[in-house]
């Protein structure tokens, strides 16, 4: 992929969505370290889940400490793997506890060292807490570099190193939020919705999705836009597909207009 096009991708997502930012709810650096480690293997809606329960009563590394491995786990049921993470998360924060003075670690080492947190998680905290040039790579960051040519690679490592060393400076910093979204709302694994896509005509993906098969997607974007196919009803002599709530409305309207009146007057 040239230079030229690679800087046409990122401005476009940039210019559709200027300030990325996690989908994750936190308000603070640790929050957000419990919740992108919960979040490994599980949707960002599970984990909100439990971290709306989980940090009115623990948003602390003491706090999480005290509870122990126990009493952490009815806050984290919603969570896959909640066994093994319930014990990642005591661990973790016992480790901040002791060697952090409390406060999440600023360095690569020191954040994968945390029980829990690997490679991925260590790049989001660099990146969104402490503001370093990171790109975390999941699943969908993976899929959208290999498809569009931005970074084509065979693991995530590959990936990671080459989008991060060929994205533009003014770009790296939200990089990983605009392509983790735009691989889960529209770049989406089975059928992507190409033609809903802001970058399809630079995309280097040669398999793209048909206008046509478009309603067969399952992205995002494609079932919050326009209504759905089985709520339409073509009716016979008319050229336009209208709603079946509309046909509905009219003919109710037209049996009440030829509805006869009943006589008054009358009583029987």
């Amino acid at each position: 992929m040239t230079p030229v096009r690679r800087r046409a991708i990122f401005r476009r997502l940039q210019e559709a969505n200027p300030h990325p930012t996690t989908e994750l709810l936190n308000d603070s650096p640790f929050e957000l370290l419990v919740a992108v480690m919960l979040s490994a293997h599980t949707t960002d809606k599970s984990v909100n889940a439990a971290t709306r329960k989980l940090f009115p009563v623990a948003n602390t590394p003491a706090a999480i400490v005290k509870l122990g491995v126990e009493g952490v786990k009815p806050y984290i049921k919603t969570v896959g793997l909640y066994n093994t993470k319930a014990q990642n998360l005591i661990g973790l924060a016992q480790q901040i506890v002791d060697k952090h003075g409390g406060e999440v670690p600023n360095t690569r080492e020191n954040l994968e060292a945390l029980p829990g947190v690997g490679r991925k998680t260590a790049s989001i905290i660099l990146n969104m807490v402490f503001g370093q040039n990171e790109i975390a790579v999941d699943t969908h960051i993976f899929r959208v570099a290999n498809r569009t040519g931005l970074a084509p690679g065979k693991t995530p490592r590959e990936v990671e190193d080459g989008l991060v060393a060929t994205t533009p400076k003014e770009y790296i910093k939200d990089a990983h939020h605009w392509l983790l979204l735009h691989g889960r709302y529209v770049c989406v694994a089975r059928l992507p919705a190409c033609p809903k896509c802001i970058i399809a005509d630079l995309c280097e993906y040669p398999d793209k999705t048909p206008a046509k098969k478009l309603e067969k997607s399952d992205a995002p974007v494609v079932r919050k836009v326009g209504p759905r196919p089985h709520t339409e009803t073509r009716v016979p002599g008319e050229g336009e597909p209208r709603s079946r709530r509309e046909i509905a409305k009219k003919k109710t309207a037209k049996a009440v207009r030829k509805r006869k009146p009943r006589p008054v007057g009358k009583l029987i």
